[in-house]
């Protein structure tokens, strides 16, 4: 073990660093020792151009250089104190005070931000600049380290001399950006599982190769519109004929054109596995800010931080706690079992999932009220809360997000750590990464929970008990985005035991969609209780769209189903054609002419097929989400459905909607309407009379509703009720509407309905109080002392009004 003072220290670590044979990372490592001794957050080194009219990032350790508002070159005659050291050869040392004095010096928000800038030698070498976060800027024994490492620094030679002599190392490659021709070692191309004979030059072949959401990030490397002169470094994954796909990571540098020669990009490539375990983290906050950008939820940040540090930091624990109102919300525990946090957790706080106030943990809320990572090693007084999480040591990292905190991560260790340079660096790092993060997802899941709501909302919240037959419906959203969509579906009773099935997609999936969605379903459904015959149904809602001047459009298919005998009406409207299970389990596509979307045409036809409905035949309605994707064809998709409907056993139809939405691409909403028709068990008995205009109009009615009831066998006590409410129904009807007048008698199961419809749409209006002189008005109210019930409907412009009698058994 090496003693003595940290300067003397400094300089054996240099020795060692610098007394090795030649390697392409020496002066990284030199410069990570600017990290350990003199405890800065960034060290870099900027060199001159070929024109040396600019000073370039040569090499770089710690955090990014942007989050210091660092530049990747700087002019050489310019005023910044990387070009003043540069043409003076003297250092400077510059706290918060002399840098506010600046213009060109870039500052964080940080109050105890510092830069030190010093000469390299030989004169006009290019500097070493240092960043530091220290209260008072860097002290004696920082200096006189920078210092040090500031002699032992050796400017790389032209990295690109090799490859242009056509000697490059078994590691190294070099693009030119201009043509994407790639020279690579024999090395390269064995990581890549490539021969020397089949490779073909092209940096697309090796690109080919890698792991498709790696693409992005290396792309930004080797496309010359993505970079930017200086050090790049970072870690994709290749493609392996058996087994997982194998972890590599680059380095290199984009070296500027020059006259008659283009810009190049030259580095290495090795096995990312093979390398030192002590190197410097930008891989892996790579690696954390790639798995953060794909998480959705609060769930997914938390095991993307716990995936990014708990393995690399050798931690026994973390806790992801988001800040809601002053307490603290733990929403990730990693190990998950309760035993493996202190006891205080799950006796003294709510639940063993902790939902406590920042304030009964003092030593907390000073770190978030600081906001930065703070560490406490083995054996720092704190209390007991946060002490038995890491007795061998405590990170916190307040998570900063939009100007305030987001949350905390807590890491602790069991046996006492030693907390190096690096994996400061590490923490401070992956603070502000995961601090958005969370604000992200938890904005996301807010959202998601709204969208969700909205949706329920907007679709019937349960399905009627229907006539002879069972329904059931199933809505699933798109994973692709947040936004509600236009999928609906409706099952709506009818008079005379008819039911309309409708499903229908609103294009588009935002806010607009699924306004429109919520008025085309309330106006089908009242089109459809109206009375209308399914065309007649879907070409009012098509014309109602197109009064509304929206650009959206609608598709719909409208099923009008009789259970008393059967049959079915079915109406397209640009949507896809319903599939019937038979009840010996061939299924079918039924071939439907359909009409143009809703939305579209005004003076567009919406013919009608017929369906057959035998018991046990199912009836599958569903939305183009189900069925097609960017890789399955509609055909394909529908061909695929039926199968798995013919498969099925319709005695569950809940599970054979389940079954039927197992595997959705859900880049699409999805919905889903299933009915299986079972037939009436018993039927109603019915009669329909037209009452004619004549002065015996009424005695007419009043006879065919006695010989229609004496035939029924209905009693002569009911008999004499229903004549009495016929002759007031049929009377006002003839006295105060105009055109056709019809009569509908209906039993079942011992319950008696009568019914008038005439031409007029106002309803019979009952009189809240009749006088003795009064000659009308008595009618209704005796038709309501009478019945069981009574009431009125629209139906087709005009109105049906009934009374319905439960005779004496």
């Amino acid at each position: 073990m090496v003693r003595g003072t940290r300067t003397e220290r400094a300089e054996v670590a240099l020795e060692t660093v610098t007394a090795a044979p030649a390697a392409p990372d020496r002066l990284r490592r030199v410069l990570e020792q600017a990290l350990v001794f003199a405890v800065a957050a960034f060290a870099g080194v900027y060199t001159p151009g070929d024109d040396s009219s600019m000073l370039f990032l040569a090499e770089s350790a710690g955090l990014p250089r942007t989050l210091y508002g660092l530049r990747d070159g700087y002019p050489a005659v310019g005023g910044s104190p990387v070009a003043e050291v540069h043409r003076t050869g003297r250092p400077l040392w510059l706290g918060p005070d002399e840098l506010a004095d600046c213009p060109e010096a870039r500052r964080t928000p940080s109050a105890d931000f510092s830069l030190a800038v010093l000469p390299l030698r030989p004169a006009g070498s290019g500097c070493l600049v240092a960043v530091g976060e220290h209260p008072g800027g860097f002290g004696t024994d920082d200096r006189a380290c920078l210092e040090l490492i500031a002699r032992a620094i050796a400017v790389p030679a032209h990295v690109a001399a090799a490859a242009e002599t056509g000697e490059l190392r078994a590691d190294a490659f070099s693009l030119a950006v201009d043509t994407g021709r790639v020279e690579v070692g024999d090395g390269i191309l064995a990581l890549f599982g490539i021969g020397r004979d089949e490779f073909d030059g092209r940096v697309e072949t090796l690109l080919g190769l890698t792991v498709p959401e790696d693409l992005p990030a290396l792309m930004s490397v080797v496309e010359a519109d993505h970079m930017t002169i200086g050090d790049r470094e970072l870690e994709f994954r290749v493609l392996q004929a058996s087994g997982s796909p194998k972890w590599l990571r680059l380095r290199g540098r984009l070296l500027p054109g020059g006259e008659g020669r283009p810009a190049c990009l030259v580095g290495t490539v090795a096995d990312a596995s093979t390398l030192r375990s002590d190197i410097t983290d930008v891989a892996r906050v790579q690696r954390l800010a790639a798995a953060l950008a794909m998480a959705g939820t609060v769930n997914d940040v938390g095991q993307a931080v716990v995936a990014a540090l708990r393995e690399p930091l050798r931690a026994d624990r973390i806790a992801l706690a988001e800040l809601e109102n002053e307490r603290l919300v733990v929403t990730v525990l990693d190990p998950p079992e309760p035993e493996a946090w202190p006891e205080v957790w799950r006796t003294e706080w709510r639940t063993e999932w902790p939902d406590a106030p920042v304030r009964a943990m003092p030593t907390l809320a000073a770190a978030l009220r600081a906001g930065r990572a703070r560490i406490w090693p083995a054996g720092s007084p704190l209390e007991p809360a946060l002490a038995d999480v890491g007795p061998g040591g405590l990170a916190v990292l307040p998570l900063p997000a939009g100007g305030r905190m987001a949350g905390a991560c807590l890491i602790g260790w069991d046996r006492p750590h030693d907390f190096g340079a690096d994996e400061r660096a590490l923490l401070t790092a992956c603070a502000g990464l995961t601090g958005q993060a969370l604000l992200r997802a938890h904005a996301f899941d807010a959202e998601h929970e709204l969208v969700g709501m909205l949706q329920r909302t907007l679709l019937p919240r349960r399905l009627p008990r229907l006539p002879g037959a069972v329904a059931v419906a199933r809505y699933l959203p798109t994973t692709a985005g947040l936004e509600v969509g236009g999928d609906w579906y409706d099952v709506i009773p009818l008079a005379d035991n008819h039911v309309a099935f409708v499903i229908g997609d609103v294009q588009g999936h935002n806010a607009g969609a699924a306004t429109l969605m919520g008025q085309m379903r309330t106006a089908l459904r009242a089109y459809a209780t109206e009375g209308h015959t399914p065309d007649v149904v879907v070409a009012h809602a098509n014309r109602l769209l197109l009064e509304m001047e929206t650009d959206l459009f609608a598709t719909c298919c409208y099923v009008d189903a009789d259970m008393e005998q059967g049959t079915a009406w079915c109406v397209r409207a640009g949507h896809l054609p319903p599939v019937l299970r038979h009840p010996d389990g061939s299924t079918e596509i039924v071939a439907a002419e359909g009409g143009p979307p809703l939305g579209v045409l005004g003076q567009a036809e919406f013919p009608m097929t017929p369906l057959g409905l035998r018991p046990g035949t199912v009836l599958a309605l569903t939305t183009d989400g189900l069925v097609e994707s960017a890789e399955v064809d509609i055909d394909v998709g529908l061909d695929r459905l039926t199968r798995a409907l013919a498969a099925a056993d319709p005695g569950h139809l809940g599970q054979v909607a389940d079954a039927l939405l197992t595997g959705a691409h859900r880049s699409d909403d999805v919905a889903l309407l299933l009915m299986r028709y079972d037939g009436m068990a018993v039927r109603p008995l019915r009669e329909t009379w037209t009452v004619w205009r004549l002065p015996e109009a009424v005695r007419h009615a009043r006879r065919f509703t006695r010989r229609t009831l004496r035939a029924w066998s209905v009693s002569p006590e009911t008999i004499d009720t229903a004549l009495l409410i016929v002759s007031e129904l049929v009377t006002n009807a003839l006295v105060h509407t105009g055109g056709q007048v019809r009569l509908d008698l209906s039993l079942l199961n011992h319950r008696l309905r009568l019914a008038v419809a005439d031409a007029s749409p106002r309803s019979p209006v009952k009189p809240t109080h009749i006088g003795w002189e009064a000659t009308g008005g008595r009618g209704i109210l005796l038709v309501e002392a009478v019945s069981a019930a009574w009431g009125t409907v629209p139906v087709s412009g005009g109105k049906q009004v009934w009374a319905e009698i439960v005779p004496e058994r």
